[in-house]
């Protein structure tokens, strides 16, 4: 089965505006992740998909495969499925524009994985380094079975799951095989994909703001593989600064 990875990139971002387009590195934050996208072995295209004129043109300058889409989008899933209907690729790869160093056998891990009969979609975990950062509400847990399917996705690392506060948490806890941290990055078979932008947001999805919550509770089968450690996204200016710094060190090694 052929797979499209899609980007979706927005203008706007919270915590560091205009984010996809940042240079400082002689490249587009996006360009970064794009580059590294083509590289995985199980990839037969990549696209990025914008709602921003600005975007669509930085990525046309270093002759990215772009499409434009709808402004109307709440979601980047919403977005990738908007492009994803209109093409003919049975595996469809959500990846985030902000992972400029993403591991391209990541990628080909999530496709893999979709792959297998039982499974809709396809996501990425690892161990939490220390107990900071699982304390951290901005790091996503999942909770895994013992055949790697997703059981659960939280931010508090004490939710009632883990507390037992009910009999359906009881009989779901002795399922339990291990809490890790969740990597945002997803495969899903195509017509899941389309399946799943069509429901409602659920109350835990809206209370969590954890979307994969809204396939768990409709009966997606989400497997889970774990990777050592989690890439180094950008979410922030120290992020990026630490990025272009690392890149700076390569270029210079190189160079000798």
């Amino acid at each position: 089965m052929h797979a499209i990875v899609i980007i979706p990139a927005r203008y706007g971002s919270t915590r560091l505006p205009a984010k996809v387009l940042l240079n400082k590195t002689g490249k587009y934050l996006v360009q970064h992740t794009y580059e590294q996208a083509l590289k995985a072995r199980e990839v037969s295209r990549v696209i990025i998909a914008t709602d921003d004129n600005k975007v669509a043109r930085a990525i046309k300058s270093f002759g990215g495969d772009v499409v434009m889409t709808s402004r109307k989008h709440t979601s980047g899933t919403d977005r990738i499925a908007e492009v994803a209907r209109r093409l003919r690729y049975p595996i469809v790869v959500n990846l985030q524009a902000d992972e400029p160093e993403i591991d391209p056998r990541i990628i080909d891990r999530v496709i893999k994985l979709v792959r297998l009969k039982e499974v809709d979609i396809a996501t990425l975990a690892c161990p939490f380094r220390n107990k900071e950062e699982l304390n951290d509400s901005a790091k996503v847990k999942v909770l895994v079975d013992a055949k790697g399917f997703a059981i659960d996705f939280f931010r508090n690392p004490n939710p009632p799951l883990l507390r037992g506060d009910s009999k359906g948490d009881c009989l779901l806890l002795k399922r339990v095989r291990g809490i890790n941290r969740h990597i945002g990055i997803y495969a899903y078979k195509k017509q899941a994909l389309l399946k799943f932008t069509k429901l409602s947001p659920t109350s835990r999805e809206k209370e969590e703001k954890l979307e994969q919550l809204r396939a768990l509770e409709n009966g997606f089968r989400i497997k889970v593989g774990l990777i050592k450690k989690a890439p180094a996204g950008i979410d922030t200016p120290r992020d990026y600064a630490q990025f272009v710094r690392r890149m700076s060190l390569i270029s210079t090694h190189l160079l000798h």
